[in-house]
């Protein structure tokens, strides 16, 4: 793959876990989105998805693995499918590209341990997580992207577990609120503080638009491609923390105690979306509550 490829304007896809809650997939505990990877009955529904926001505009898809982690599959006593869910979501984005062969698949690697949180587990338990997962999702991706990570010391993790690979990656930081990550560490720590090889670029990733507009300025300074994939929640850090409102939720949708933006429609993010490519950004995408008619907005723009 070439490593200029985010040095001109690309379209990421949008949130596949909550386009397809939206759509009728039952959240199944906290398996999420990994609920239709599990259930062979919702594989279409999936497939079906991959290709819609492709034909929004998205040249790029993320393999539907944010909720394949050995920690979240041990929480819903399925670890013994951890194969076989993340080789399931090669699979069917390999089916989408497949129908649009000039179409990327991105393995998706999140964090592996909580989500919004920085991991505070020994490294080594952290790569062997990391590795397990991209060795299961490398013969069907044509890079990684470090899905909504929190602190520099995942990053620093998960590139290590790559590069066996010989595969270039996507850097997708998550920030809250404010201009630091979940850890306290600021975003340009990502570039300064490792030595990268094959990085394509960085994004903030599960950020509003608003809080992405209060970083712009740091991240475009980072001598990088840069950009984004925004969501539509009203929050990303409820009280006391992301995993415990998920476990008491009655529904097992985010949105229950996220809350979902009614003003964030596909022509005001749009709005939004066209302020930040004038300034630069070039990974241009959505995440969760970001539906395909968002990314067809964004890619009018282009």
């Amino acid at each position: 793959m070439d490593l200029n490829f985010f040095k001109q304007t690309r379209i990421l896809d949008g949130g596949m876990g909550q386009e397809l809650l939206a759509r009728g997939l039952e959240p199944n505990g906290t398996l999420w989105s990994a609920n239709a990877l599990l259930q062979k009955k919702y594989h279409q529904l999936l497939l079906d998805t991959h290709l819609d926001f492709i034909k929004a505009g998205a040249e790029v898809i993320v393999t539907t693995t944010f909720t394949t982690r050995e920690l979240r599959l041990k929480d819903n006593n399925v670890e013994d499918k951890f194969e076989y869910l993340n080789l399931k979501a090669g699979e069917i984005a390999q089916k989408a590209k497949k129908v649009y062969p000039n179409v990327l698949v991105a393995g998706g690697l999140p964090p592996q341990y909580l989500t919004y949180e920085a991991d505070p587990r020994p490294e080594e338990i952290i790569a062997s997580n990391f590795k397990r997962q991209a060795k299961l999702l490398n013969p069907y991706v044509d890079f990684f992207y470090f899905d909504v990570l929190s602190s520099v010391k995942e990053f620093k993790i998960a590139i290590d577990s790559i590069k066996e690979f010989n595969k270039p990656y996507l850097i997708g930081a998550h920030i809250s609120s404010g201009t630091s990550l979940p850890s306290g560490e600021k975003i340009s720590k990502i570039i300064s503080s490792i030595k990268h090889k094959k990085l394509l670029g960085i994004i903030l990733s599960c950020i509003s638009p608003e809080n992405y507009e209060l970083n712009i300025d740091i991240i475009k300074s980072l001598g990088v491609p840069f950009g984004f994939k925004l969501n539509a929640f009203i929050k990303t850090n409820p009280i006391p923390n992301y995993s415990g409102a998920y476990k008491k939720s009655k529904t097992g949708n985010p949105n229950e105690f996220l809350g979902v933006r009614e003003d964030l429609t596909p022509q005001k993010m749009a709005e939004f979306v066209k302020k930040f490519k004038d300034a630069g950004a070039t990974i241009l995408g959505g995440c969760c509550e970001t539906r395909p008619a968002h990314i067809e907005e964004m890619s009018k723009l282009v």
